[in-house]
Order: C-alpha cells, then sequence, then structure tokens
C-alpha cells in the first residue's frame, strides 16, 4: 500500500471536471498537499495508507469556490452607507471615508476580517484589488489562503502611493517579492477606465506582457460610466482599452453590465474573461450582466463578490445563486445558467481567469488539494435529487464545515484554524468606533 498524508472519504465528491459528473462513495487522495487520485472508496482503502482518514459521509465534496473579485479590506466599511447608486456611494461616502481611514493597519485588519468570512464559506482562493496589497498578502500568508493581489494603480494619489508611477513602481516590487510563493500570485489592478489614464494603461500592457501576469479592471459598470466615457473621450471605455491594446486573454473585466452584441463578440474573439458580481449589481442598481449571450459566445465567466461596503456579504455560494435566477430572468430563458454553470463559474471558470487552472478548479489528480466539504443533511438540504442543483439552489455557506488549501485545513468541523475570531471581532469593535467618530 502506497502511504498518503490524507484520504478524504465522502458521499458525493463534484470534481467540476468532467461537467455534470458526481461521484457517489469515492475517496480523494492527497498528499504533499496535492490531489494523487480520485477513486471509489474500496479501492482507495485497498491501494493506500493514510496518515489521516476524513470520513464526510453526508457531504458533497467539491473544489474550493475561487472569489475572482473582491475589495476584503472594504470589510471594514460593511454597511456604511447602503441603498445609493455606485457614483453617489463611491465619491461622497466611500472615497471620504478611505481618505481618512485608509493605512496599512486598516488593510491588515479588514483582511483578516474578509479572509475569515471568506474561509467559512468555502472560499479558497480570492483576486483582491485594494491599496497597500502587501499588507494583504502577509496576512494571506500567515492565513494560508490562495491570494491573488492586485497591483493597483490610480491616478490621484491616496496613502498608498502618489501618483500612476508609484503605483507602478511598487506593485512591481511586490510582485519581485511574492513571485516564487506558490500561493500568492500578481495581477495588475488598474482601477477602472475613469481612474486611469492613458498612458499608465499602455504601460500595464507592456508589463503584464513582459513579466507574463494578468490584468484586472472594472469595466462599463454602470450606463454613467459609458455615457460619461463617451463625453468627455468620445470612445465607450470598451473601444477605448481595446484601441489601447489593453484588452486580451489575460485579461479579467469586472462587472460588464453594459455591453453591445459586437462587445460581447469581440470579448469572445479576444479571449477577455469576465468577472460577474450579481449581487453588487443589484444592489447598486449597476444593470444586469448579459450572462448568458456571453456564454453563447463563448466567454468564459467567473464570479465574484465585490467588496462587502457594496454587497454586503462575501458569500460566493449566495452569487452561485443569485447568478444563475439573475441570468434565467434577464434571458427569459430558464436554463441560461444551469446549476453545473454557476458551479463552473464559481471555481474552474474563475482559475481560468487567473490563470490558475492548472494547480485549481477542479478535483483531479495532480492539481493542488483545494478543496470544501458541504453537510448536506440538514432539513434544508433534504431530499437529495440532484447534488449539482442542491448546492447551488438550496445550500448556503452555513453548511460548509471543512475548507483546506494546498491539503492544509483552514476550517475543520466549523472552526477556523489559522485565525482568531474573537480577535478579529475585537479589531474589528475598534474599527467601528474610530470610523465612527
Amino acid at each position: 500500500m502506497t502511504s498518503v498524508d490524507l484520504l478524504v472519504a465522502a458521499r458525493w465528491i463534484v470534481p467540476i471536471e468532467p461537467a455534470n459528473v458526481v461521484l457517489e462513495n469515492h475517496a480523494l487522495v492527497i498528499d504533499q498537499g496535492r490531489i494523487v487520485e480520485l477513486l471509489p472508496l474500496d479501492d482507495a482503502r485497498t491501494r493506500f495508507q493514510a496518515r489521516e482518514t476524513l470520513t464526510l459521509d453526508q457531504h458533497a465534496l467539491m473544489p474550493g469556490l475561487v472569489n475572482a473579485h473582491c475589495h476584503a479590506a472594504m470589510t471594514l466599511l460593511r454597511g456604511l452607507a447602503d441603498d445609493l447608486p455606485l457614483m453617489d456611494w463611491l465619491q461622497h461616502h466611500i472615497w471620504p471615508a478611505e481618505a481618512k481611514h485608509i493605512s496599512a493597519e486598516f488593510v491588515e485588519d479588514g483582511a483578516r476580517l474578509a479572509f475569515a468570512e471568506m474561509i467559512r464559506g468555502g472560499v479558497t482562493c480570492v483576486n483582491d484589488m485594494y491599496f497597500f496589497p502587501e499588507v494583504s498578502v502577509r496576512v494571506a500568508q500567515a492565513t494560508g489562503l490562495r491570494l491573488v493581489a492586485g497591483l493597483i494603480v490610480v491616478d490621484f494619489p491616496n496613502a498608498w502611493a502618489q501618483d500612476a508611477d508609484d503605483h507602478l513602481h511598487k506593485g512591481m516590487q511586490l510582485h519581485d517579492a511574492v513571485k516564487n510563493d506558490p500561493l500568492i500570485r500578481t495581477v495588475f489592478a488598474p482601477h477602472a477606465p475613469y481612474t486611469v489614464s492613458d498612458a499608465p494603461l499602455r504601460k500595464i500592457r507592456q508589463y503584464a506582457d513582459e513579466i507574463g501576469i494578468g490584468i484586472h479592471i472594472h469595466l462599463h459598470e454602470t450606463a454613467g460610466e459609458v455615457a460619461q466615457a463617451i463625453e468627455q473621450t468620445g470612445k465607450r471605455p470598451w473601444q477605448r482599452l481595446r484601441d489601447l491594446g489593453v484588452l486580451g486573454p489575460d485579461v479579467l473585466a469586472v462587472h460588464m453590465t453594459q455591453l453591445t452584441d459586437t462587445e460581447i463578440a469581440e470579448a469572445a474573439e479576444l479571449g477577455v474573461h469576465v468577472v460577474h458580481c450579481p449581487e453588487s449589481n443589484l444592489k447598486l442598481a449597476s444593470g444586469f450582466c448579459p450572462v448568458h449571450k456571453l456564454r453563447q459566445a463563448g466567454v468564459n465567466i467567473a464570479l465574484g463578490t465585490d467588496g462587502a461596503a457594496s454587497n454586503n456579504d462575501l458569500d460566493l455560494f449566495g452569487e452561485m445563486r443569485t447568478a444563475a435566477l439573475l441570468a434565467k430572468g434577464v434571458s427569459g430563458d430558464a436554463s441560461a445558467l444551469p446549476a453545473q454553470a454557476a458551479l463552473h463559474a464559481a471555481t474552474l471558470g474563475g482559475a481560468r481567469a487567473l490563470g490558475l487552472d492548472d494547480q485549481i478548479g477542479s478535483l483531479r489528480a495532480g492539481k493542488s488539494a483545494d478543496f470544501i466539504a458541504v453537510d448536506l443533511s440538514g432539513l434544508q438540504t433534504q431530499p437529495v435529487y440532484n447534488v449539482l442543483s442542491q448546492l447551488v439552489y438550496a445550500s448556503s455557506r452555513e453548511q460548509v464545515t471543512h475548507t483546506f488549501v494546498a491539503g492544509r485545513a483552514l476550517y475543520r468541523d466549523g472552526q477556523l484554524t489559522t485565525l482568531d475570531a474573537q480577535a478579529i471581532r475585537d479589531r474589528v469593535a475598534h474599527w467601528r468606533s474610530r470610523i465612527l467618530l
């Protein structure tokens, strides 16, 4: 028998690849942080001697969720300015609060709160966009969470950098510092077309090509953004980025609620990935991403929560369900985003957008052991006829019992293993008092 670190025996396993497959009474075999094999439980017990066996006989095992767009530290601003349209929310509430409070300390405490929430909800990989990204990296490293750190760029001065060039310089320093960390990746993160001018965008494309990392940007989030861009530049934001040569298969375009059929076709042709944030878009009344049309065109769809200041949670199970239902309602087609497609967007779709699909996003031999367990024994998920549908339409993040990253348990039997929940609460109370002053 082959000796391995861990054998996880589950009632059901949802590997994501191949699609629409649910394996019953199978085991996931893990050694040195990677998946060795996925096979029937009886065969696994015959062939492997595990140092630890985890039996989850009422659970569905699936890949860890990928939050493809988040502003983690903004979790400290949750509920600060609700029920407002995007630009009012940003310009009159969020940006002033950030100008007053943003610091390395704020980002550290906000990231710790966000990461704890996401780990409890089955998120194993986060694509983050915020100031002081080196601090978020440090928290992720201490926590064991997989992080794609956005090298944020804006034209205006802030607590982290003075101008676009300063942002790029600091971002490149961070990229060099973490490039050999197996759980940390970087991506250029120009905030949006309305906050980054042409020259920095051209540099970002040049640097992205040179060092081989992607570009993560808010794009076509609202009708107002598009109208303002036409008034100021004579071009829709998509056209401007296309003309600058920014768009390509390494680009994650976030929100994309305002799209023409031509732009959808170009997104498919260029290989741009769309990160759909349905609940944030609904709450800010930003519009509807045409997910059905994008999928029909062959565009890869990922899911993101956005920040908790505009959502107001970091719940990928909620995003899956909302995305599936919204796609049906917007398109008038009940099959527009079926359960399997929603699960794909929250796992392999996000991994593919981040260039990590060779490592995560599905349960396959050779991939990293990033997986979660969802307890389906509760009354709210009984009876179980179709596991895929149950995960999307009936399950909640509260049913996640285990979260593993690279074979390491970050959440086990409903308990965080690398973060102190009470210490996080204490720091949140400190920030609430400061922000309310």
